[in-house]
């Protein structure tokens, strides 16, 4: 089996990671439906019904339009999303845009490519873009990136995402374009068949064995709904994570260490990087602080491995580091020769 080995870094010649896609913008500004409900929904809640007689869109959309007003049930507003019907009964719904209707559009932007063929791309991401449209970010994503970038995106789901990173985590993404090569992506995802290594600094000296694995799960923090937490799961809910850590270099204050995620939780790397007393450097939201300059989560995806799910290639893509946690590296008291990787 042939490999294919590629580097970001244009300077290098060593050839050694909330809405449906359903959510689309409207073509109109408004399009009312009526409707009347069949003996087979008879009972059920009124957002179910619209969520099976008109498929074409979530659920969570059509639970909107209910709530703000946009549904009749029997001739009546009604914005409750729990109501009862019954057969027969007469149920109408205007179909507005939504700010996540509006979502889904093409933004021309630059999109760093590091690889692509007819069936995926490989795409280098700085740290401050958003990946997909949510609550706060309906536009300037990546997602609208590629849909500028690619006219066939809007035909595969989500414009061929299939896992993402967090907004100030930069580095390596792999993304679909055909449905084909998505869902033996997404397969390939979830039986870990896809090797994703990260760089991360963190806060204080490195102690203990210099590899080590974190095999802790993974929840919404009880006592923060914004937060990702380490939970127990006799008695909370969440699911496995686990992260080997391997320490690259040594500070006084800080350490540089290799994360590699043999899962793909919601803020894995960070939750477990503090869950072992190093949180990453510039990530407030898990006990980080800014240091060396970087004001902005220390973490990048600089390795992406896979056999490419059409071709059957082995491919093999690497990342340069950013140059704000390249530039933090000598402040923070850290040794590191960045080219050894390529």
């Amino acid at each position: 089996m042939n490999t294919l080995i590629i580097s970001t870094d244009p300077e290098s010649d060593d050839p050694s990671q909330a809405l449906d896609d359903s959510d689309r913008l409207l073509e109109n500004a408004q399009e009312i439906r009526q409707l009347e409900v069949p003996a087979a929904l008879h009972g059920q809640r009124l957002d179910r019904v619209f969520a099976q007689l008109v498929p074409e869109f979530s659920r969570s959309y059509l639970q909107q339009l209910i709530e703000q007003g946009d549904a009749l049930l029997e001739g009546r507003v009604t914005t409750k999303v729990s109501a009862k019907v019954r057969l027969g009964h007469q149920i109408q719904i205007t179909l507005r845009a939504t700010p996540q209707s509006q979502a889904f559009v093409p933004e021309a932007m630059p999109i760093d490519v590091v690889y692509e063929d007819a069936h995926l791309r490989v795409i280098n991401k700085p740290a401050g873009l958003v990946v997909h449209p949510a609550p706060g970010h309906w536009g300037g994503t990546l997602l609208n990136g590629l849909l500028a970038l690619d006219p066939k995106a809007c035909e595969v789901p989500r414009a061929g995402i299939v896992h993402r990173l967090d907004k100030d985590t930069s580095g390596l993404m792999v993304v679909a374009r055909t449905r084909q090569a998505m869902d033996a992506l997404v397969a390939q995802i979830a039986a870990r068949e896809v090797h994703r290594q990260y760089v991360a600094i963190a806060h204080q000296a490195w102690s203990g064995a210099e590899r080590r694995l974190v095999d802790a799960a993974i929840g919404r923090d009880p006592a923060n709904r914004l937060r990702m937490a380490v939970v127990n799961l006799t008695h909370q809910s969440g699911k496995t994570a686990s992260t080997t850590l391997d320490l690259l270099a040594q500070g006084e204050r800080c350490c540089l260490v290799q994360c590699t995620l043999h899962t793909g939780r919601t803020h894995q790397i960070r939750v477990h990087m503090a869950h072992v007393g190093h949180p990453l450097v510039g990530d407030s939201v898990y006990g980080g602080a800014e240091r060396g300059g970087l004001k902005r989560q220390a973490l990048h995806a600089w390795r992406l491995a896979f056999v490419h799910p059409i071709t059957g290639i082995e491919v093999d893509l690497r990342s340069p580091w950013p140059q704000d946690m390249s530039d933090a590296l000598e402040p923070l008291g850290l040794r590191y020769n960045l080219k050894q990787d390529f």
